[in-house]
């Protein structure tokens, strides 16, 4: 633990299972108090125990990101009891994935508005910390599938929209000290990637494979890849990287 980061505190939304919670698990590793925020606060019980138990500080929030009132309770209440939020990891995220003759509009305000509203909400309730700081550091989680991917059209469309997001806050915060950073994940074995599974007919492992042989460094990409790097984002050492968009992929993006 530095001095630079004993003081600080984090809050990783969707931080309850999967990227989220390998990403409170790894930044409290690193010495920030971190907020482990999902829909259910009793869902963040587990990392936040793994957490205590390897000696780190963590407080579970249970909150929708998509409401306004929720979010503003949410980082009042972490700023009271852990201390005010200075690192944001935008990761809650959900998948409601259709053909576009298929999707309904729930299906596409759905995840737009836990993606992208969510996101929105969130940083702009804790960059207030951050500008009274003159420090904060946001990482945004968008996806390769930014790129465009068969049956997501609500999902590419919100992970393309975070990297916008992402590149406008880099500029508008950046004069307070403030970076802004997004992570486009490639395959990584979660509960999302498994349900993407079963929505394709097939099993886990045979998605895995076939995804696998793309791959150029053969293997999938675990959670703790892009903990890691969301570890580097939110460091001192990152200060000069803003607006950027990191494909941890195993490989070249187009």
């Amino acid at each position: 633990m530095s001095a630079a980061t004993a003081h600080r505190t984090a809050v990783v939304t969707g931080g309850a299972r999967g990227i989220g919670a390998a990403t409170a698990r790894r930044l409290a590793h690193d010495g920030l108090s971190v907020a482990v925020v999902d829909l259910a606060e009793a869902d963040c019980k587990t990392v936040v125990d793994e957490i205590a138990a390897a000696g780190g500080r963590a407080l579970a929030v249970g909150a929708d990101v998509a409401d306004e009132e929720a979010v503003r309770a949410a980082v009042a209440r972490i700023a009271a009891e852990l201390g005010p939020p200075t690192v944001l990891v935008n990761n809650a995220g959900i998948l409601r994935d259709n053909l576009l003759f298929k999707m309904t509009a729930g299906d596409w305000d759905a995840v737009l508005n836990v993606h992208l509203r969510g996101s929105f909400l969130m940083s702009r309730e804790t960059q207030k910390h951050m500008v009274e700081a003159g420090w904060g550091r946001i990482v945004n989680l968008s996806s390769t599938s930014a790129l465009g991917n068969r049956g997501q059209a609500n999902y590419s469309a919100a992970k393309a929209g975070l990297q916008g997001f992402t590149k406008t806050l880099a500029i508008e915060l950046g004069r307070y000290g403030v970076t802004v950073n997004a992570i486009a994940p490639g395959f990584v074995e979660t509960e999302m990637t498994a349900a993407t599974a079963a929505r394709m007919g097939m099993s886990f492992d045979q998605l895995r494979e076939a995804v696998v042989a793309t791959i150029p460094v053969g293997r999938s990409g675990k959670p703790e890849d892009i903990a890691a790097t969301a570890s580097f984002l939110v460091s001192e050492d990152a200060g000069f990287v803003s607006g950027q968009v990191v494909y941890v992929a195993g490989g070249p993006t187009d």
